[in-house]
């Protein structure tokens, strides 16, 4: 019994984009036409790939492992029309990478847009944990990591190794100090980051080590609600000294005793890193790392 291509297209993207309208959307179908089609697949071999109710669709402990096949199988049909259109030089496409701090890629990707001009680049941010599984989900071409990592998958490049800073309000009282150490953070009230940041999880591990309290005043998600959080005055907040930037309305204080570091390494999927788009990237990236 023959597996319908039109079928586990429909099936994928439902899958990947969580919904039958915008899977309708990105296949330039009606919605109808794509519920038919996965209706279909389901009644031809009596099975049930998805959940639905009238909010949501939710893939079934089969159309989890079905969803793992498509992956690969649509994979492996964009690069083969990658290389099937090699002789347009990057003319069309798209590169999506998936990012914890876009600043460590910004410089790379305008010169990208610069020299291919028909390549679409999108930048999807979160954290760490959140981009390893775009990646690997085949959602992102690349993922930009606050850590290394050691993964036979993955094809690494490290990009930056930086210490960590706290940082606080300008009207704080600690303003006015050039720096501070590990201790001036014992019980002290921290605006930390989500559950998954190498960031938050750096930190916890120095205080940990040096037998001092982490006390959380508030946990948000994301560099900049954490600095708004620190500007009206909720509490200390950490990051990494590349990523503090330029803010008039706060001040940076270097953490003296502070050993750990916090890196950036840009991955991709070993067997996607021979694809055009994704190659080129790397070697913008490598060109500039051997000028440094």
């Amino acid at each position: 019994m023959s597996v319908s291509h039109a079928q586990l297209k429909a099936f994928h993207a439902v899958a990947v984009h969580g919904s039958f309208t915008r899977a309708a959307e990105r296949l330039f179908l009606s919605q109808p036409a794509i519920s038919d089609q996965v209706r279909k697949l389901e009644e031809r071999f009596g099975v049930l790939l998805f959940h639905r109710n009238k909010r949501s669709v939710r893939l079934t402990d089969l159309g989890e492992r079905l969803l793992s096949i498509t992956q690969r199988l649509f994979g492996v049909q964009a690069e083969a029309q990658e290389l099937l259109q090699d002789s347009q030089a990057l003319q069309t496409g798209s590169l999506i990478l998936a990012v914890d701090a876009p600043v460590h890629v910004l410089p790379q990707i305008a010169r990208f847009c610069e020299r291919y001009p028909g390549i679409t680049v999108k930048i999807e941010t979160g954290n760490t944990d959140e981009c390893l599984a775009r990646l690997f989900n085949y959602q992102a071409d690349l993922a930009l990591l606050g850590c290394d990592v050691s993964d036979e998958r993955l094809l690494s490049v490290p990009l930056r190794s930086d210490p960590m800073v706290a940082f606080v309000a300008k009207t704080h009282p600690w303003a006015s100090r050039n720096a501070i150490c590990l201790a001036d953070l014992d019980d002290t009230p921290l605006v930390l980051r989500e559950v998954g940041s190498v960031t938050r999880q750096t930190l916890e591990e120095e205080m940990s080590q040096a037998g001092l309290r982490i006390r959380a005043a508030i946990q948000v998600e994301g560099r900049e609600a954490a600095r708004e959080a620190v500007v009206v005055g909720i509490g200390v907040g950490v990051v990494s000294a590349a990523e503090f930037g330029s803010d008039s309305r706060v001040c940076a204080l270097p953490i003296t005793d502070c050993t750990r570091r916090l890196t950036e390494t840009l991955v991709c999927l070993q067997e996607q890193s021979s694809r055009r788009v994704v190659a080129t990237f790397l070697e913008i990236v490598r060109t500039d790392l051997q000028n440094l």
